[in-house]
């Protein structure tokens, strides 16, 4: 398949969830609630999504599918921004006093801020003009923060929800399943470039 064609498909699929929570936030009992919930559960499940695109490539051995984290993490990004202004606008009108009194007493809002704002200089640091000013070892210990960001999102998302937390278990599973992979991961890379450089001392050697 023609891969403009593909990148059109995945913009499309990425940005459906938006014009289906707007409708469907309209006609709910509580709309504000209901905007400002399934933007933020949006934005968890895609970057969730774009931890899940390098284990699929590494296993499958499909590397292209490398080229459209990118895209899923600016989406993912942009339904943390509105789920963020939902709350600001929407729900609280800019009433700042507010807005810091909840920062700073509520815990699932005080994580989910934190989360957002880590969220930020990973975001703006997507380009690659960005990248190679960076370095590549500054540019993936930054983007590394988002081990950090994820699991603080569905802190957030736990602590938001009173009662039936069973999709919060299963996206923490799921988050849980790809740092263990990760973690292998980094071992057996480090193992192989021991190997490698044992390899080359003992040609020097010889």
């Amino acid at each position: 398949m023609n891969k403009r064609l593909i990148y059109i498909a995945v913009w499309l699929a990425l940005l459906a969830p938006l014009p289906a929570v707007i409708v469907f936030g309209v006609t709910a009992f509580n709309p504000i609630e209901y905007i400002e919930r399934n933007l933020g559960l949006w934005g968890l499940r895609f970057l969730i999504l774009g931890m899940v695109i390098t284990p699929i490539a590494r296993i499958f051995r499909r590397p292209t599918l490398i080229c459209y984290r990118r895209t899923v993490g600016l989406f993912a990004f942009t339904y943390v921004l509105l789920h963020w202004l939902s709350y600001i606008v929407l729900d609280l009108y800019f009433d700042w006093p507010v807005i810091l009194k909840d920062i700073y007493k509520r815990p699932f809002i005080t994580i989910g801020m934190a989360a957002f704002v880590a969220l930020i200089p990973l975001a703006v640091t997507s380009t690659d003009a960005l990248r190679r000013r960076l370095g590549p070892v500054i540019w993936e210990r930054l983007h590394q923060l988002i081990y950090l960001i994820v699991p603080a999102g569905l802190v957030h998302y736990w602590l938001m929800v009173k009662a039936d937390h069973r999709s919060q278990l299963v996206y923490g599973a799921i988050i849980i399943a790809l740092m263990a992979w990760r973690i292998v991961d980094k071992t057996q890379a480090a193992a192989r470039r021991r190997v490698r450089a044992a390899e080359k001392a003992a040609r020097t050697a010889a």
